[in-house]
């Protein structure tokens, strides 16, 4: 069974810096690139950056130059180090393999406010 489990987020002001952590199973860190996805209230899903299984990398406008995307391939989790947050970086964070697969983590709320 897939399982995807994200953590680290909260509260946060502007300027401020979190670190996102997803542990992923085993069956879709070994084959799949990964992906961080963000949904802010009232907009779609979107890909926010992504990281291939020898580690090539993406990143959204909206994250190049603030956020980094690494994983750790033997504890099978994604991180994303967000620094420099806005307001509109508000949002839920989810991982998921890259191109998303259909099952989805709980996520974990940013909220970037001051």
């Amino acid at each position: 069974q897939v399982q995807l489990v994200e953590s680290g987020g909260g509260l946060v002001q502007p300027g401020g810096s979190l670190r996102l952590f997803c542990t992923v199973s085993v069956s879709i860190f070994s084959n799949y690139a990964m992906g961080w996805y963000r949904q802010a209230p009232g907009k779609q899903r979107e890909l926010v950056a992504s990281i291939s299984f020898d580690s090539i990398i993406y990143y959204a406008d909206s994250a190049k130059g603030r956020f980094i995307i690494a994983r750790d391939k033997a504890k099978n989790t994604v991180y994303l180090q967000m620094n420099s947050l806005k307001p509109e970086d508000t949002a839920v964070y989810y991982c998921n393999s890259f191109p998303a697969g259909s099952n989805w983590g709980q996520g974990t709320q940013v909220t970037v406010s001051s």
